[in-house]
């Protein structure tokens, strides 16, 4: 499966009013707890590859993320799948893996003619908004879809950020 993700920095209650305002359908709330891994064998800020546990309410995912595929959004594929977190980790740990960083947010989701809209407080880098579908095809299509979404709060292209939530937190690290 292939995720497309736009994602872009965002007043909290005006995105929040203007979802509202179109009838966007609101999910629910999620706090995530979500510990990054590297390769022993490859680093993964080189290859462009992701490996986290996302820990929500008693729940863990183990996602893979592979290179990004095109340059406008964060296309890439994915997959995902269930696992005990605390099991997995000792796994990857025992394989040589180590911890790269962690990132904590409270997700807002919500859904909108096939798009999920995610409003994210990241601690310690603020507030985004995230639009993402999956698909299997037609990557350009859905890209002018999302924006053209976007631009319903403002945002252009131009202001869509690709760095992961990960290499902004570990950038902020750094500077303290």
């Amino acid at each position: 499966m292939i995720e497309i993700e736009v994602k872009a920095r965002v007043d909290h209650q005006q995105a929040k009013q203007l979802l509202s305002g179109m009838g966007a359908n609101f999910i629910g709330v999620e706090k995530h707890y979500d510990t990054y891994f590297n390769a022993p064998h490859r680093d993964f800020a080189n290859t462009d590859e992701a490996l986290r546990i996302r820990s929500v309410d008693g729940r863990s995912v183990l996602t893979y993320k592979g290179k990004k595929l095109e340059t406008v959004a964060k296309t890439r594929e994915e997959f995902e799948t269930e696992v005990d977190g605390s099991n997995t980790r000792s796994i990857l740990l025992a394989l040589g893996f180590y911890e790269s960083g962690v990132v904590r947010k409270t997700r807002e989701i919500f859904r909108f003619k096939g798009l999920t809209i995610c409003i994210d407080n990241v601690r310690d880098i603020g507030e985004f908004i995230e639009v993402e579908i999956t698909t299997e095809s037609d990557i350009e299509f859905h890209n002018e879809r999302i924006f053209a979404f976007l631009e319903k709060f403002g945002i252009r292209e131009e202001d869509s950020i690709r760095t992961s939530y990960l290499e902004m937190v570990l950038e902020q690290n750094e500077e303290k």
